[in-house]
């Protein structure tokens, strides 16, 4: 997708972020779109500048300047230090995503010591226009000077700046995306509640995509400051974990079935993700035995409802959560049990669950697709159960029941 700098950036934020760098740098900065035009008012421009780009001709050689140091940036990728038609020592740091250019942060106008000066060439040709005014002559000498090391220093540390706000734009632009795709998945689920029971490959692909996009933003934002905080191994780990994950989600079967011990195995990835962000706000057990692994089940069934556990028991709550899953059979059928210690769920609202009244932004449309697919697979008397005194403390408990032979 193309962009330009005003959608991709908040340049409001972005105006108080170089102000405040530009302040703390003594150091002139402005952002240029990708046509050397300023999208950011000025930041601690020298008086030379300032007074120079008042007059046309000088502000169209200014503009100039800026394109074309912003250009040659995006050719190299990274900060190019030049002096600008009148001779003053400028950077450019590109504005880039995907390999679009979309502008970039102009920096500079010092003066430098003769030996550093005379090895940084001239992004256009000298122009010497300005010395037919006096008041330009004069404020041209008091131009601030600069050591050169430094000021190399503080255009890698722009070219740091502008990279990170990159990705952070980026990263929201991303989610806003997922999020909207999302939406409309929900919205097509909730037209299609009568689902006729040959579901295809497609349909069953698409209750997967049900995955919190946000939960996925929050992995990998862990993993970068794990990536700078931590040893490497632990964050290996959770890479590795959330690898097996993705490859989990992008399983195909054309009855949107698994056995139960990979669907075990993802909650388990899933969990041990949330350990690391969540450190010890909750604790879980597991009692599945290994006898039932390879019970055919319903694809991310258990997910969703792990999820709601975070969503609506530990998030909220500043107290230690639990979860406990079990599973147990009466020789026919499997019991898989998930029971936690919130504050429960009102009976009035249990029946709006069950029956599909709950709205998506409640985070119930999960729910309601596990009870949906699983009725589709197996009949109406393996419905999802949902129990709960909700009280305090007292938590509520899901069960889930499979037939155990089903293939």
């Amino acid at each position: 997708m193309q962009y330009t700098l005003e959608e991709y950036l908040d340049i409001n934020r972005l105006q108080i972020l170089q102000n405040n760098f530009s302040q703390s740098m003594e150091i002139a900065l402005v952002v240029v779109d990708s046509h050397g035009e300023p999208v950011t008012k000025l930041s601690g421009f020298c008086e030379y500048c300032a007074q120079s780009r008042k007059d046309p001709q000088r502000k169209a050689q200014c503009f100039e300047s800026d394109d074309a140091g912003g250009r040659i940036a995006m050719k190299t990728g990274k900060p190019v230090v030049y002096r600008c038609y009148c001779g003053f020592v400028e950077c450019a740091v590109p504005i880039m995503v995907n390999g679009q250019y979309l502008g970039a942060m102009i920096s500079g106008q010092v003066k430098v010591e003769d030996s550093a000066k005379s090895k940084i060439p001239y992004i256009l040709e000298e122009n010497r226009i300005w010395e037919d005014s006096s008041e330009l002559i004069a404020l041209y000498d008091k131009t601030k000077k600069m050591d050169y090391e430094r000021f190399v220093s503080t255009a890698d540390t722009l070219f740091d700046v502008a990279s990170y706000l990159v990705e952070q734009a980026h990263s929201r632009l991303i989610q806003s995306e997922l999020h909207k795709k999302e939406l409309e998945l929900k919205n097509e689920l909730q037209k299609s509640m009568a689902m006729e029971k040959a579901l295809n490959e497609a349909e069953f692909k698409a209750l997967s995509y049900q995955v919190n996009p946000h939960f996925l933003f929050n992995v990998l934002n862990t993993i970068g400051r794990l990536a700078y905080l931590e040893e490497a191994d632990r964050t290996e780990n959770m890479l590795h974990n959330f690898s097996d994950m993705m490859r989990y989600l992008l399983r195909k079967s054309t009855r949107g079935v698994i056995t139960l011990g990979h669907e075990i195995t993802y909650v388990k990835n899933y969990m041990s993700i949330q350990e690391v962000r969540m450190g010890d706000r909750f604790s879980y057990t597991c009692n599945v035995p290994e006898k039932y692994f390879n019970i055919p089940c319903p694809f991310l069934i258990l997910q969703p409802l792990v999820e709601n556990f975070f969503n609506y028991v530990v998030e909220p709550r500043d107290i230690m959560s639990t979860l406990s899953i079990e599973a147990y059979d009466d020789g026919e059928d499997l019991f898989i049990e998930l029971q936690d210690n919130g504050d429960g769920i009102a009976a009035s609202k249990i029946k709006e669950i069950i029956a599909g009244e709950q709205n998506s932004k409640s985070g119930c449309i999960g729910i309601y697709n596990i009870i949906n697919r699983t009725q589709l697979l197996y009949g109406d008397e393996y419905k999802l159960e949902i129990s709960s005194p909700n009280r305090p403390m007292h938590g509520t408990t899901i069960m889930l029941k499979i037939p155990m032979n089903n293939n």
